[in-house]
């Protein structure tokens, strides 16, 4: 049986990559939805060489230059959210890969899940934003959320056979991003250019700036503790510069599990999209030949405040970590925009995480207006601050 792919965002780095493996497994998948935000060329390209039965582009003011340049073939050309939500519903769809940049991913996503659609989640900030619905959600409906993350998806696979076992400890790996080692007064001097070169990993802008602060990892600590279970506690976050061990699993009797391989996104993917069965690949297999020695230390969250935070987050419940991700997607947006300086997007973290309204039991539409006003409050901050 070919599964047929919806891939939400699939002119970003993770939508291009999943394409790259789908070419490579013609027989086992179908391209049958395709979506862009803003980037309607290559959209448009994709949809020539793999011929969806939908395309979407959220900007709607492309509509009509994707719907003019999509004429002559036999796709139906949406444009906007709501239609973001629409297509994922389809018959014709039997997996939804979310690749969806920030907040923009959670809607979707919970279209998707109430059709009955299984999940390859590449968004983390759907959990983030909203586990504690999303989770609960995707049990009711029998619907699989299979982690694309390289760092869940290690978790996951370690946690294979091992549903009798208690986790004792989730132990996430960074690669302590391009400025590992740094002090706050050097990073106080960091331009964007430097944070947007990763040292292991080619990543769009926003996930890079992430992991250059280590937020990217914050949000994968939230991430981690929706779809495994798991307190604030039982999470530990170690810096292994190599990227080659992608996360580890700690039982009751002290045994850890690893996942290890290449950097390499397609991986990930793959296992996902095929789960349960691992598909045979060519992708390059690491040699220990050419890795003398593999190094692990603790990460420095006093230096990259953004970690504890998520921490922080986590331990609150509620809507905070949906105020942490509103106020960190206009602070990132600032720094691209040479608005604010690296640290300054710890401030203003910080900032709205203590002056943001704080909900115990938040519903659907009270993450939509948290997301709503965190946004605002923080913009609001970055023009008093730039």
């Amino acid at each position: 049986m070919v599964k047929r792919i919806a891939i939400l965002g699939s002119t970003g780095s993770i939508g291009t990559q999943t394409l790259e493996v789908i070419d490579l497994h013609p027989a086992n998948f179908k391209v049958e939805v395709l979506t862009a935000m803003n980037q309607a060329d290559l959209l448009i390209s994709q949809a020539i060489q793999y011929n969806p039965s939908h395309v979407v582009i959220g900007d709607e003011s492309k509509y009509e230059f994707v719907k003019t340049a999509l004429s002559g073939l036999n796709i139906v050309v949406l444009a906007g959210a709501k239609s973001l939500e629409e297509v994922v519903t389809l018959d014709s769809v039997d997996m939804v890969l979310t690749a969806l940049v920030g907040y923009a991913g959670l809607l979707p996503t919970v279209k998707a899940i109430q059709a009955g659609k299984p999940i390859a989640l590449a968004n983390k900030e759907t959990l983030v934003v909203a586990g504690a619905l999303i989770m609960p959600l995707a049990k009711k409906m029998g619907v699989p959320i299979l982690p694309v993350d390289s760092e869940h998806s290690a978790i996951f696979q370690c946690l294979m056979g091992e549903s009798h076992n208690p986790i004792e400890k989730i132990i996430l790996t960074a690669s302590g991003g391009p400025f590992r080692g740094f002090t706050k007064d050097q990073l106080a001097n960091v331009t964007r250019a430097q944070a947007l070169k990763h040292p292991n990993w080619t990543m769009g802008a926003k996930i890079t700036i992430d992991s250059a602060s280590l937020m990217n990892k914050g949000l994968e600590v939230i991430e981690a503790a929706w779809l495994f279970g798991v307190d604030a506690s039982q999470i530990e976050v170690v810096v292994h510069p190599q990227s080659i061990v992608h996360s580890l699993v700690q039982f009751e009797d002290g045994s850890i599990k690893a996942q290890l391989g290449l950097p390499d996104m397609k991986l990930p993917i793959q296992f996902a999209l095929g789960y349960p069965n691992r598909i045979k690949s060519n992708f390059p297999r690491f040699d220990f030949r050419h890795y003398s020695s593999l190094t692990f230390e603790q990460a420095d969250v006093d230096t990259f405040r953004n970690l504890g935070f998520a921490f922080k987050a986590l331990d609150h419940g509620g809507n905070m970590a949906c105020i942490l991700n509103a106020a960190n997607e206009i602070a990132v947006g600032a720094f691209l925009k040479d608005e604010i300086g690296f640290l300054q997007m710890s401030d203003l973290l910080e900032h709205c995480m203590s002056h943001g309204t704080f909900l115990t039991h938040p519903s659907l539409q009270d993450y939509i207006e948290t997301d709503l006003v965190t946004r605002k409050m923080a913009q609001n901050w970055v023009e008093k601050n730039n």
